[in-house]
This record gives structure tokens, sequence and C-alpha cells, in this order.
């Protein structure tokens, strides 16, 4: 009787090398994507004063300033939405489509910016219409970051921090070119011209670049969690998640208040500083260039950092920091009104906020198993975002008009820092953070 032939053992399926070919397009099809939606919403809030004089009446530019800075707090509103329906359907139907359609979504609300004309030719339906377009890119936007930082962090779990930092160094990319356009354009053309095209120009350089994400997005593979878990699923990710999944929910978005409210707050500072402080236009945003430059090159090497060391020894440090050191900051902005002063404080800000949130996406990921990881991670993120950040230039302005007081906003950084190191210490108690 012959033996039986010995089956050969099966193999597992191989870990993706972070080095590989298929690692590096899934970093550019996130990055070129994500960068190309935040640079749009960081163009809006950088060219608010002329978009406020465009499409909103009145005769008092502070007035008006609030006025588009509403519109742009209101839109983040429609962003948790658009986080749970496109979240949902990137744990159901794969990441790679949600950020197909993200990307198409977020292209058809920069085209309608770019093209919308003003008050002066449509009345009331020019400030009706730009509403429309921002709840357009913030319903997009709002499905961007959890199909986005899934994707990344499931291409090598060994190096999720680092992998998950191109999140938001993407958005630091963003700020860089969006500050890039402001200061440019502001040195080279006069308020009459800002007023009436020149802060059009970033929107239709963002048209530009839309088909190009599309294009790597469509040809990229989706992530190996996808691929893994293709059974199909008896509850909707929403119900899991609130089921199942409320205490990463509240982790998840608590240790994002910091960084949500310095982002805000970075983007307000030119405005801040040519408002209030009476600093030159081109000069003020040059100052928010460097802190884009900041984020976009410093985010990574702490992604690494944290691969190797730990998150935690990062990123406590970066919130005690920047809680103790916004009032400080703020004092010295207005007791030195300078160009200098500016640049130095929106570089600290910009370090700090990088050292914290540049390992922040890993452990906003691990705080939601993987079938529900884009919608635990698109609705913790927006509905943060929506009431932290969103009108964090609105609640500056206001805070700054409303008191008289140039530090005000310094304090208001100091909340959101407490708050976000009590999130921190539930993680570690709850085991997300190690």
């Amino acid at each position: 009787m012959t033996a039986p032939a010995p089956q050969p053992t099966p193999t597992p399926a191989p870990t993706r090398a972070p080095a590989s070919r298929s690692t590096t397009r899934a970093i550019a099809a996130a990055t070129i994507g994500n960068a190309l939606e935040w640079f749009d919403l960081a163009v809006y809030a950088l060219m608010a004063a002329h978009i406020g004089r465009a499409f909103f009446p009145g005769d008092d530019p502070g007035v008006q300033l609030v006025q588009a800075y509403a519109v742009f707090g209101v839109t983040y509103l429609v962003r948790p939405l658009g986080g749970l329906l496109l979240g949902a359907y990137a744990d159901r139907r794969g990441r790679k489509k949600a950020l197909m359609l993200s990307i198409r979504l977020m292209v058809l609300g920069t085209l309608l910016l770019a093209v919308m004309p003003g008050y002066g030719t449509l009345g009331i339906a020019a400030p009706v219409g730009v509403v429309l377009a921002r709840l357009l890119q913030g319903f997009a936007a709002g499905g961007e970051f959890g199909a986005a930082t899934s994707f990344l962090v499931e291409q090598d779990e060994r190096r999720k921090s680092f992998l998950g930092s191109f999140q938001f160094a993407s958005q630091g990319l963003s700020t860089l070119m969006a500050a890039g356009f402001a200061a440019g354009l502001t040195a080279v053309l006069s308020r009459q011209q800002m007023d009436a095209w020149g802060w059009r120009v970033p929107f239709v350089f963002g048209l530009l670049i839309g088909p190009v994400g599309y294009v790597v997005r469509r040809y990229v593979e989706d992530s190996p969690a996808v691929a893994a878990a293709r059974e199909p699923r008896d509850r909707s990710p929403m119900v899991t998640v609130f089921r199942d999944h409320w205490r990463g929910l509240l982790i998840a978005g608590g240790v994002l208040v910091v960084s949500t409210a310095v982002n805000f707050m970075l983007q307000y500072l030119p405005a801040y500083g040519i408002d209030e402080l009476g600093l030159d236009d081109s000069l003020s945003f040059t100052a928010l260039l460097i802190a884009g430059a900041v984020l976009t090159f410093v985010t990574p090497v702490v992604g690494l950092l944290g691969d190797r060391y730990g998150r935690l020894r990062l990123m406590v440090p970066a919130a005690l920091l920047l809680g103790a050191t916004a009032v400080p900051l703020f004092l010295w902005l207005t007791a030195v009104p300078s160009f200098l002063t500016l640049a130095l404080c929106t570089t600290i800000l910009g370090l700090l906020k990088a050292v914290y949130f540049g390992t922040l996406p890993s452990v906003m990921a691990d705080a939601f198993p993987p079938h529900a990881r884009a919608t635990g991670l698109s609705f913790s993120y927006n509905t943060t975002v929506a009431v932290f950040g969103g009108f964090t230039p609105t609640i500056a302005a206001a805070l700054t008009r409303a008191t008289g007081s140039g530090v005000a906003p310094g304090y208001y950084l100091l909340a959101t820092a407490l708050l976000s190191v009590t999130a921190l210490g539930a993680a570690v108690r709850t085991g997300t953070l190690r």
C-alpha cells in the first residue's frame, strides 16, 4: 500500500516590504489626493478676506472676514455625514473605491468655487453657491481621512507609524502649496486684483492636480487588509462602530483635538498678522510657508521615530509643550509684532505639531478593527474637526474682537491641549497606545 504523498505546508502570505514598489505607489496615491483636498481647504482659509469681499456684502472688512470664516466652519458640519457614508463605503467596497469617489467630489466643489461669479453679479445666489460648493468639498473630505489613513497603515504593520505619517505630511504639503500661492500672489498683485480674480488662481491650479490624483488612485492596489477580508458582513460598519467601539471613537477624537486646533490656528495666523498686527500680506503668508515646510518634511521623520522608540514618548511631551507655549507665543507676537516674530511663532507651533501628529494616524487607526476602521476613523476625525477645527478661525477672530486681546487664541489652544492629554491617558489605560 503506497503511503499518500505528503501535502505541502501552506505558505503564509508575505507581508509587503516597506520599500516595495506597491507600498511606494500606495503612499503616492494617498498623498497626492489628500494633498489636493487639503490644498483646496487651506486656500479657502488663506483667501478668506478676499472671498469675503467678493461674496458677502457690507462695509466692515472684519465682519466680512468673520462671515467668510463662518462659511468655512459651517461646511465642516457636513463632514461627519460624509465620513460615515464614505467610511462605510470604504469598509464594505474597499479603500481604493472610496478614495476615487472622494477625489471626484472634491474636484467638482473646487470647480464651482473657481468659476462662481461674485455678489455684484449674482446677488444672494453668490454666497449660497459658495456654501453649496463648500458643503460638497466638506462631504468629500469627510471620507478622505478614514479611507486614506486605513489604506496607509494597512500596508505594513511593522511601519504603520511611518506610513500613517504621510496622511498628515500630505496636509503639511497642502499648507506649503497654499501658503506659497498666497505669498506669491499677494506679492505681485494689488489688493484690488486679488479681490477681483487673484484669489481664484489657486483653485484653478487645484483643478489641474485632480486628474493626476485620480489616475494614480485608479491604478494602485487596494490595502492588504481589504484583500484578506472579502467575506460578507452581517452588520454594517456604522452599527459595529457605534455599538462595539464607542470608546475608540472618544479616544481617537480626543487625541486629535489639539492637533486640529493648531492646524487651523496656523491657517488663521496670516490673517491675524495682517488685520490685527498690520503686517505685510506677502510676509504674513511667507511665515506660514515656513511652517508648511516643517510639517511636510519633519512629520515622516517623527513617524520613523515612533516605530522605533514608541509613540507615547513623542506625543505626550509635544502635547504638553503645545499647551504650555500657546499663551506665551501670542503674548510675544502682540508685544513684538514683526515678520520675524510671526515666522518664529508659526515655526515653533509647526514643529511641535509635527512631533505630536507624526504618529497620530496610527494611534487613531489602532482604536478600531480593520473591518470598521475607515468608518470609525472618518467619524471620529470629522466630528472632532467640525467642533474643534472648522470653527477655530471663527472662534479666534471672534475672541480677538470681543476681548480686544490678541492673546485670546492662545487660551483656546491651551484648553485643547489639556483635552488631548486627557485622551492620551485614556488611550494608555485601554491599551490603544503603548
